[in-house]
Parts: structure tokens; C-alpha cells; sequence
């Protein structure tokens, strides 16, 4: 499959304020539109690329060092009119064509990986983010007053890139310049009766439109070095203890261990996932398993734990992070862990989206010292590194 990239940059950016177009403005030593195209450039699966800039616009000299085929044409009057200009000039070979904007410098390989693969499946995908904050919509007749509340479970926040096979991003165009309009393609697409399948977004690939946009992506690189600042990998701890009772299941790690009794629980006393839900959790600042799986709702009675370990997982990537890896010690007098060890680890590796090289599970006894000496209970101590969604 071929596989071509219009990248976005026919606007003005007026309300950045700036003396030229937005994509040319600096961004820690390279223009915008140059900071964007490396990625695309850079990325595989890109075979040919067409950037859209404003009419008597001459392109940046970069540009005619691009190791890929590209061409550079102008824009129209809205983005849908660019759009369609630069679909006109992609290449007849082309299968799938990707979407960006030129004001979203920091978009990473896996993102467009994403945003690629759920399109060749379905046809057309967008990367987005999903709504934390509570969404209010307000009042048509007084835009200071709220007309309802909707629930944010249902909220993405559109990004680009968006990705569409050729027919169904020319259906979009067609509607497009029929006099309809869209504020993405992926809005048209919908209009021309396409489904539009999601992809996890990243929280770094912001657009610029403001100046306060620019302050803020400047703080992200590093004297130009590309790598994330203000950021900093952050580091948490857990720990959680059960006692063990008869006419329970042992799980831990999301994996049954064969025993006499389990551990005491509202959900399924999974201690491992636990304390490492805990140090997730706060190696973002986000509380403890408590706060988002109080044991006082019923909800949660018997809940899978590593289930509630891939929510944290999610909350984190929300906050702009990625496990980077975890360290668990479980204290158990018996039974022994280290024939289960292997599973787990691959289980906790599924939950966390790493490898199993960045889970570290070690069981230990107290020496029948204490409760857990004594086989009463299991109790498991635990770090987690996080490290920003991109770096």
C-alpha cells in the first residue's frame, strides 16, 4: 500500500499576531512546518508528501533537501479548499492519504502509526484525545449559561493526523466543495456517509494558534534538542497488604495461583496490581486506588483488578505519561511465587502497554517474622517510573 502525506499549512494564522505565518515561526531553532515534516519525513510508511502553503508563498530552502518525493502548492481560501488542492496533486499510485496540520510540530511516529493502521482497516481515522474535564454546552440565546452537562465518556478531542483511503477522502472533498463545510476532513468524511474510526491521540501533539501556544511549545524543546522538558520522568511507590482467608481465589498479577485460601477484598484482592496501581498513580500525582475505586461502591465488589490497573494506566496517559517500567516485591510466606512469575510478569506487561523487560516481579518471605511470617496474609511493596508520553 502507498501511502502519501498532505501536510497542512495554507493559513495565515492570524490570531497568533505574528509578523509572518504561523508555520514559519520559530520553534526552538526550526520553523514549525520544518519540525513537522522531519516527523513525516522520518516515518516509513510515508512514501510521498505534499505540502500546502499560502499562495506566493516560496517554501522554506529545507524543503528541497527532502529525501522523499515532495511537492510544495498553494492553498485556497479554507482549509477543505487546500486540502482538495493538495489531493489534486498526490499521485495516482497513492492508496491512503494522511492529513496534518502544519501547527501541530510535535506529532510522534506512533501516533501516525496508529492513525494509518485504522484506516487501512476502516477507511478513515482521526487521532484524538479523550475529554477529562467535565463538558458543558451552553446556552444558544446566553453563551455564559449552561444549557446541559454531557457525559465525557462520550468526548474525543480531535487532533490531526487524520487518514483516509483515496475514495473516501476524495468522497470528502467532493462534499466539501459542494458547498459544504467541516472544520476537518474527517467532518466531511462523516457528512459523505463514511465512518470515522478513533485512535489514541497524544497529549503533546498540540496545535499552536496562540501566543501563549508558542511560550508553551518552546518550553517542550530543550535548546532545540526535541526532547521534552518541563516534564520530568516522576517516580512512584505502592504498597497494599491483604490477609489471607479460606473460600477465596489467589490472583496476583491478574494471574490465579493455585492455593488453599485468597486474599481478603472488596474487589478481587489482587495486592500486586493493587500496590502497583497505587505507584502508577502517584508518579502522576493522580491519589491512590482509594480515591478512583473507593471500597465503599458497589461497583467495584469482586471488580477484576487488573482492570482498575489499565484505568490508572489510561488517567495517566490523560496527565501526558507512560510507564517507563515497575519493580514489585511480594512478601508471602507461601505459597511460592517463583513458578507463576513468568505469567504474571506477561500479564502486568499487557496492563501497563510495556514489555515484559520493564516488569520486575521478585517474591520473598519474612522469615517467619509478623503476620506474613506467619502466613496470615501477603503484602507487596512497589515502584513505578513514568516518563513523558513523548520525549
Amino acid at each position: 500500500m502507498t501511502v502519501a502525506a498532505i501536510v497542512a499549512a495554507g493559513g495565515q494564522g492570524r490570531r497568533l499576531g505574528a509578523a509572518t505565518p504561523k508555520q514559519f515561526v520559530d520553534i526552538g531553532g526550526r520553523t514549525m512546518l520544518e519540525r513537522t515534516l522531519d516527523a513525516f519525513v522520518a516515518h516509513a510508511s510515508i512514501d510521498e508528501i505534499v505540502v500546502v502553503l499560502p499562495a506566493d508563498t516560496p517554501g522554506p530552502a529545507s524543503l528541497t533537501a527532502c529525501t522523499k518525493s515532495l511537492k510544495v502548492i498553494a492553498g485556497g481560501h479554507r482549509r477543505q479548499d487546500s486540502v482538495a488542492a493538495g489531493f489534486s496533486a498526490i499521485s495516482d499510485q497513492v492508496d491512503l492519504i494522511v492529513v496534518h496540520d502544519a501547527a501541530r510540530p510535535f506529532v510522534d511516529a506512533a501516533t501516525i502509526d496508529r492513525t494509518i493502521e485504522a484506516a487501512r482497516r476502516g477507511g478513515a481515522a482521526i487521532a484524538a484525545l479523550r475529554a477529562s474535564d467535565t463538558v458543558k454546552e451552553v446556552s444558544a440565546e446566553d453563551p455564559h449559561r449552561v444549557a446541559r452537562t454531557l457525559p465525557r465518556e462520550s468526548i474525543w478531542l480531535a487532533q490531526t493526523p487524520q487518514a483516509f483511503a483515496r475514495s473516501v477522502l476524495a468522497d470528502a472533498i467532493r462534499v466539501g466543495l459542494s458547498g459544504n463545510t467541516g472544520t476537518d476532513e474527517a467532518a466531511l468524511a462523516e457528512q459523505a456517509g463514511h465512518a470515522v474510526l478513533l485512535v489514541e491521540g497524544n497529549p503533546h501533539n498540540i496545535k499552536i494558534t496562540t501566543p501563549e501556544d508558542v511560550a508553551y511549545a518552546r518550553t517542550l524543546l530543550s535548546a532545540g534538542s526535541g526532547t521534552a522538558v518541563g516534564m520530568p520522568t516522576r517516580i512512584g511507590t505502592g504498597y497494599d497488604s491483604h490477609r489471607l482467608v479460606e473460600g477465596r481465589r489467589l490472583i496476583l498479577g491478574g494471574v490465579l495461583i493455585p492455593y488453599s485460601m485468597g486474599l481478603k477484598g472488596h474487589s478481587d484482592g489482587d495486592a500486586l496490581c493493587h500496590a502497583i496501581t497505587d505507584a502508577v498513580l502517584g508518579a502522576a500525582a493522580l491519589g491512590d486506588i482509594g480515591r478512583h475505586f473507593p471500597d465503599t461502591d458497589p461497583q467495584w465488589r469482586g471488580a477484576n483488578s487488573i482492570g482498575l490497573l489499565q484505568h490508572a494506566v489510561g488517567l495517566v496517559r490523560d496527565a501526558g505519561y507512560v510507564v517507563a517500567n515497575v519493580d514489585a516485591v511480594v512478601v508471602a510466606e507461601r505459597p511460592a511465587l517463583a513458578p507463576h512469575v513468568d505469567r504474571i510478569r506477561t500479564r502486568l506487561a499487557e496492563a501497563l502497554g510495556v514489555g515484559m523487560d520493564a516488569v520486575s516481579v521478585k517474591g520473598k518471605t519474612n522469615e517467619g517474622m509478623g503476620e506474613t511470617g506467619r502466613g496470615e496474609g501477603i503484602a507487596v511493596h512497589a515502584v513505578a517510573l513514568l516518563r513523558p508520553a513523548k520525549s
